[in-house]
């Protein structure tokens, strides 16, 4: 289908023609005739240009999400954070040695 409309277009088919005998109504009914068509023929070019930007943004995302995470060999340079901030991890290592004394027989 979308080749027999572009060739259509391509060879002026959809262009509109006036003949001699066209009244002032029949001119007018042309113009609002074409400038239809041109219309619909826009909406369908920006459906087009869409659809690809949509496509090609769902690519775009899928192949971020299918991106390789960095391997912990090759991010050694970097030094690993802890956890947890030392005032923390200082509360929890003595809030489990209390518990490890209340269980202890």
């Amino acid at each position: 289908m979308r080749d027999d409309i572009d060739a259509a277009i391509e060879r002026g088919l959809f262009d509109a023609h006036e003949c001699a005998q066209c009244t002032d109504e029949c001119r007018a009914f042309v113009h609002a005739a074409r400038d239809q068509r041109q219309r619909a023929l826009d909406a369908r070019e920006r459906y087009r240009h869409r659809n690809a930007r949509l496509q090609r943004r769902a690519e775009e995302r899928s192949a971020q999400r299918a991106a390789p995470v960095a391997p912990a060999a090759a991010s050694a340079s970097v030094p690993a954070t802890p956890a947890l901030p030392s005032a923390a991890a200082a509360a929890l290592a003595r809030a489990r040695a209390k518990a490890a004394e209340r269980h202890k027989p």
